[in-house]
């Protein structure tokens, strides 16, 4: 058990220096790089609650600071996210939008681009994040309700899962149907932002989502030894002392909050859950208490490489990061299904 426990911790150790590397050379390069002394003195104003003097200082304490922050919290979000819906549904090709966050949070952003203005609707800085949380909220809630809450657990699984499938279809539907009627502006608002993008970060949004996804983290962390039970059988772990309902409903719960905040600040980016959880396995196992500290760390790394790579592959101009994720995520993940030899 203890050489186990080290080998955990010097993984965890490993994957948070890995973390830290990437998040410099993110914050580093983009279109201006910054050279580190630069980089010392504009975040050693920044902590003395100072605005830098120079416009390069300001360019990195109001746009590159503040992206690379939210880019490593959102990536940590979709990643334990990931790893509490596929431990749950006990499946790893579940992602963190399976019950229709992501695609409702997308059909809401969708509906301000093309109704805002017709509706008179002020398009303050907060208007379509708080439409696209209703919007993830609510198609959540649809699952929930069209799957209900009847029979044996197992099939309560089954009918959130083919449930949530039929939402998400219906959501981007919807999605597809607004950008037929919207006007040329409005559609390719409505395509760049179901790209994900992190151009529009603050530090209001890196706060509000580094609060939702730390709480989230450590609320998911109280529940870890429950869903070890849980992916020996539902049975099984019902033997053990888990309330298996409640434990759904709790998990399903910090799932929605964490990545319908996430997508509500930087629209829908994909297979950043998917495959953080495959990684993870592979290299230490199927131990929840593990995987959810790692698959933070892991994703918020993963995804901040990925936004240097969208940042500097074209610059100045920059590709929509949910491009470089499908990119990259597919074939990794279909190399993982085949080369997998772990048993979750």
């Amino acid at each position: 058990m203890s050489a186990s426990r080290s080998t955990g911790s010097g993984l965890l150790a490993v994957l948070t220096a890995l973390m830290a590397v990437t998040a410099i050379a993110s914050i580093r390069f983009g279109a201006i790089d910054f050279p580190l002394h630069q980089m010392w003195t504009a975040t050693g104003a920044i902590v003395s609650g100072h605005t830098p003097d120079t416009l390069d200082g300001r360019i990195f304490a109001e746009l590159r600071l503040p992206r690379a922050l939210l880019c490593l919290f959102v990536g940590a979000s979709l990643g334990v996210g990931g790893t509490l819906m596929q431990a749950l549904f006990r499946n790893p090709i579940v992602e963190p939008g399976l019950v229709g966050t992501s695609s409702g949070a997308a059909l809401g952003a969708s509906v301000f681009f093309v109704l805002g203005t017709v509706l008179h609707v002020d398009a303050g800085p907060w208007t379509l994040p708080v439409a696209a949380c209703i919007g993830g909220v609510l198609a959540t809630w649809l699952v929930f309700a069209l799957a209900g809450t009847g029979g044996d657990g197992r099939a309560s699984i089954v009918m959130l899962l083919l449930t949530g499938l039929a939402v998400n279809a219906l959501c981007l539907s919807g999605i597809g149907f607004l950008s037929y009627i919207a006007r040329d502006p409005q559609a390719r608002s409505i395509v760049f932002w179901n790209l994900g993008t992190l151009s529009g970060a603050t530090w209001r949004s890196v706060f509000i989502v580094g609060a939702v996804t730390t709480a989230g983290t450590g609320a998911a962390m109280l529940y870890a030894k429950q869903l070890n039970a849980l992916m020996i059988g539902e049975e099984e772990a019902t033997y053990l002392g888990v309330n298996v309902r409640r434990l759904k409903l709790i998990i399903l719960a910090i799932n929605v909050a964490i990545v319908a905040v996430a997508t509500a600040f930087t629209g829908v980016i994909a297979f950043v859950g998917l495959i953080v959880p495959h990684i993870l396995r592979m290299l230490r196992g199927a131990d929840n208490r593990f995987l959810i500290v790692a698959s933070a760390i892991f994703g918020g790394t993963l995804l901040s490489l990925a936004d240097l790579v969208a940042r500097v592959s074209l610059r100045p101009a920059e590709l929509p990061i949910g491009i470089v994720t499908s990119v990259v995520g597919v074939p990794v993940f279909l190399t993982l299904l085949r080369r997998r030899r772990y048993v979750f």
